[in-house]
């Protein structure tokens, strides 16, 4: 009786049902999204593809899509931009992704682009984020190969209350918490050693960019890549992001730190988390640097 009344009030663990997350709808909403760039122009396919409140980080700043971008007209002259999916990936709940692969300018490829991509209630695909890198894109797969998909990470568990209203924090609001948390971590080792901080957090099939070498992928390739960034960061805490439904994805964006050859440089550091049987890693890291200072006069 006392071990049945006692199981009774318990907090009993069950499976969650989570699908088998096919990325191929973010990656059709991301060439889509390309392919409306030669006849609407950059801002015209950028708002047509976002949410409103959208973050676009570029010129040492986050702004909005509509503030980045203001909607118009194709301008007389403007490059031609092209992109295309390299990697991408997908939460088990299915309401958030993201894709990342190389950029052209005029035919010249220059760096790579990084978008979130955020399932909308009527089903469609809009994105929330794009920043880009100017990691070398020289020799990344072209326009017409497929990406290589990010695998999933294990199921949950999820803690059911019988016959007790769950007024508990959310899995994405969990994911979030444990994020700020492992952040706070690697700031505090990269404020001396960024190196070690990166190599503790990133994944073994995560994607590094370090302008300008080209990405690194897997752990044999992270060392060496990041041997080109300085040997301390200071990071500050998330400035944005966000969390899947299922608590097994987490993107953010904040501030950053550095001195190169003595001078002093700022920018944003853009990461997507993933839960693995390892706890949370970067399965993405990139920074975007400010625009270096003018010279003193």
């Amino acid at each position: 009786m006392r071990l049945t009344a006692f199981a009774a009030a318990l907090l009993i663990a069950s499976p969650v049902l989570a699908q088998t997350p096919d990325a191929a709808p973010v990656v059709a909403a991301e060439r889509a999204f390309a392919a409306d760039a030669p006849s609407m122009g950059i801002a015209g396919s950028f708002n047509k593809w976002s949410v409103p409140e959208a973050i676009v980080i570029g010129g040492g700043q986050a702004q909005r899509i509509g503030e980045a971008y203001p909607d118009g007209p194709r301008p007389a002259g403007e490059p031609l931009l092209e992109w295309w999916p390299n990697f991408a990936g997908l939460s088990r709940s299915g309401d958030l992704g993201f894709t990342t692969g190389g950029v052209a300018l005029n035919g010249q490829r220059t760096g790579h682009y990084f978008t979130v991509w955020k399932r909308q209630p009527d089903g469609s695909w809009k994105w929330i984020y794009d920043g880009g890198s100017g990691a070398s894109a020289a020799d990344v797969p072209g326009p017409d190969s497929e990406p290589v998909i990010l695998p999933p990470g294990p199921e949950l568990l999820r803690v059911v209350r019988e016959g007790v209203p769950d007024n508990g924090p959310s899995a994405s609001e969990g994911a979030m918490t444990a994020v700020r948390d492992e952040e706070a971590v690697l700031a505090g080792v990269a404020a001396s050693d960024q190196k070690a901080a990166h190599l503790r957090f990133m994944a073994d099939n995560g994607r590094l960019y370090v302008a300008p070498r080209p990405p690194a992928i897997g752990r044999d390739a992270f060392a060496g890549a990041l041997d080109g960034w300085p040997a301390t960061f200071a990071f500050g805490p998330a400035e944005g992001g966000g969390a899947s439904d299922y608590g097994d994805l987490v993107w953010t964006y904040g501030p950053a730190a550095w001195t190169r050859e003595g001078q002093a440089r700022t920018g944003h550091y853009v990461r997507m988390w993933q839960r693995q049987e390892a706890g949370w890693k970067i399965v993405l890291a990139q920074l975007i640097p400010a625009p270096p200072p003018a010279p003193a006069d």
